[in-house]
């Protein structure tokens, strides 16, 4: 016999005495219920449960809270099968107790998740009302924000912990707001501060003027046209300033050859020059004698720039102000000229009228744009789409970082040596740069920028020209290569000194540091500015425009200081790696010890 079972007087097994629970009938969840029972001891003085009528055929519950489950396949065979409440309770105990905690917290809320309608019934109310649940929101100004209120304005005033922990250098409890004031004062002044002296340093753009009037074979005229110019510079300079810088060069330093001077401007001696030709007054004079309907008063003088070596300087500055002048001296001869002429009744009636352009305006002047900036399209090329280079190579740091880590993260494999990680990490940075650059590089030539143009003299106009033929877009993007590389390097060494949140200040004075010295001329800037002449932006664009444009070419220069900025940089990059690695874990030593140092019982800040 079963020791866990004993027989009653009726002849009935039965377990032992269990608490009143467990003698609950066991209903299935919205199981019908009969009338009101009453309980009642059985002849045996058992507790026991009276006969019910729902209770189904084949079912019934025994005196001890057993429900009785009876299958009569035949009247020789009957198949008795009792559940135990205990054992039921006794087993849900102890696959509770076997689950983690965690486990048990998620499956109860999964199944508060399931069924909100019996949570809600359960708290005896709304969602909102939840006892234990999060508290339902509330306006800024409650009560119960009151002491929040007071620590955020705290933290607002001063520098917070977090802040002060990413990096390694002492900071105050300076105001936030106030780093920021500090920083963008300082900063952004630098952007503003460029064109503050326009006006008074316009005179730094030199342009020559150089008369070559009366020279031989017509040394028996005595010239009027170049001295008249000539004055009229000169008295250009005695006025107020805006005014440019109007320099008189003899014609014997060109060796007496108006193309020498155009040379000069191409190659950057000069922003521009205003040449009076050879012998413009005895032309003058002799069209006049003679009737010559052939006559050009534009022949009289000309005036070269490049408009491609910085349109916004050409057509703000030079080109208005030179226009102005030409037309006023035109304006003058021009009077001077026609009363001078009608006074000598020597010439004929006839001859002024076969060549009345001789008499008014008599002179003019040609211009010669020897390189124009053209087609606009190539503006971002040489301009405001080298930002983003500088952006790109500043946020390769971010993008690529994860993926170096997993060397030094042993994840199944062991850690790479450090000292090979630097060197890994530094080819791999020159390879992304190198990527990118080409990707920057094709968005030119996909929007037609001209590649394959032959090269064109410096002193003969050419409308877009290239320096180096075919090869001119390799040529582009290995200086978008090179800049990237001297402009990253610079970023990432930067990053990992500073870290975050430092480092978006960063990138805001390296972009605005270049962008001031690359994109206006150093000619019209403080002295101050004078640093931007060896910043990687300026010698970016300046070897785009010499290659896109064909311009006066100091590419050897502007690859040299490249170069510079990048060997400088990749010297502080293995130091700039081990310092970021001290900090990593020294900040993380500093968590270990604050969780050791934490009180038994208070629960663990997250970080």
């Amino acid at each position: 016999m079963n020791p866990y079972f004993t027989r009653t007087r009726s002849g009935t097994m039965r377990k032992p005495e269990r608490s009143s629970a467990a003698r609950r009938p066991h209903r299935k969840k919205n199981h019908p219920r009969g009338p009101k029972e009453e309980k009642h001891r059985h002849m045996d003085g058992s507790l026991g449960l009276p006969e019910r009528s729902w209770e189904r055929p084949w079912e019934r519950w025994t005196p001890r809270g057993n429900l009785h489950y009876s299958s009569s396949a035949s009247k020789q065979s009957d198949l008795t099968l009792e559940v135990s409440m205990r054992d039921i309770i006794l087993n849900s105990k102890d696959s509770m107790s076997s689950q983690p905690r965690s486990s048990l917290e998620s499956t109860d809320t999964r199944m508060r998740e399931e069924s909100p309608g019996s949570s809600d019934a359960e708290a005896g109310g709304s969602p909102k009302g939840k006892p234990g649940g999060p508290p339902p929101p509330v306006g800024f100004w409650h009560n119960g924000l009151k002491n929040t209120r007071i620590e955020v304005l705290k933290a607002w005033l001063k520098t917070s912990t977090a802040l002060r922990e990413h990096t390694v250098f002492a900071i105050a409890d300076f105001s936030i707001a106030l780093i920021l004031s500090v920083f963008i004062l300082g900063v952004l002044s630098m952007y503003w501060a460029v064109l503050y002296h326009v006006n008074k340093n316009v005179a730094s753009l030199t342009v020559f003027v150089v008369d070559f009037d009366g020279m031989a074979p017509y040394t028996d005229v005595s010239p009027q046209i170049g001295p008249l110019v000539v004055q009229t510079t000169e008295s250009r300079l005695a006025a107020p300033k805006p005014h440019l810088g109007y320099e008189t060069v003899p014609a014997s330093h060109f060796e007496n050859d108006p193309v020498n001077v155009r040379r000069e401007v191409f190659d950057q001696k000069a922003w521009a020059a205003i040449v009076i030709n050879a012998n413009a007054t005895a032309l003058l004079q002799r069209a006049v004698e003679t009737g010559n309907t052939s006559y050009d008063p534009l022949g009289a003088c000309q005036i070269y720039w490049v408009e491609a070596r910085d349109q916004d300087t050409i057509h703000a500055h030079v080109a208005p102000e030179i226009q102005s002048l030409a037309a006023s001296i035109t304006s003058n001869f021009g009077a001077q000229w026609t009363r001078q002429v009608l006074e000598n009744t020597s010439i004929p009636i006839t001859n002024l009228e076969a060549a009345p352009q001789a008499l008014s305006p008599a002179i003019g002047f040609s211009i010669f744009n020897l390189r124009p900036f053209d087609p606009p399209v190539t503006l971002p090329a040489v301009s405001i789409g080298l930002i983003y280079l500088i952006i790109i190579s500043f946020f390769s740091f971010a993008f690529y970082m994860p993926t170096h880590m997993k060397f030094l993260i042993p994840a199944g494999h062991p850690p790479l040596q450090f000292n090979q990680f630097i060197i890994y990490r530094w080819f791999a940075t020159m390879a992304a740069y190198l990527f990118m650059s080409l990707s920057y590089s094709i968005i030119s030539l996909a929007f037609q920028i001209p590649f394959n143009r032959p090269t064109a003299p410096g002193t003969e106009v050419a409308h877009n020209p290239d320096s180096y033929g075919a090869a001119t877009f390799v040529v582009y993007w290995m200086i978008n290569w090179i800049g990237m590389v001297a402009l990253g390097l610079a970023c990432e060494n930067v990053a990992m000194i500073i870290g975050q949140p430092w480092t978006a200040m960063w990138l805001i004075f390296w972009v605005i540091s270049n962008v001031s010295t690359s994109f206006y001329a150093l000619d019209l800037t403080p002295k101050f500015y004078y640093w931007g002449y060896a910043w990687p932006l300026h010698q970016i664009v300046e070897a785009s425009r010499s290659t896109l444009f064909d311009l006066h070419s100091r590419i050897g220069l502007n690859f040299g200081v490249l170069f510079a900025w990048a060997a400088v940089n990749s010297l502080f990059f293995p130091f700039c790696c081990y310092f970021m690695r001290w900090k990593t874990q020294r900040q993380k030593r500093k968590e270990m010890e604050a969780k050791k140092g934490a009180p038994v019982g208070k629960p663990q800040e997250k970080k």
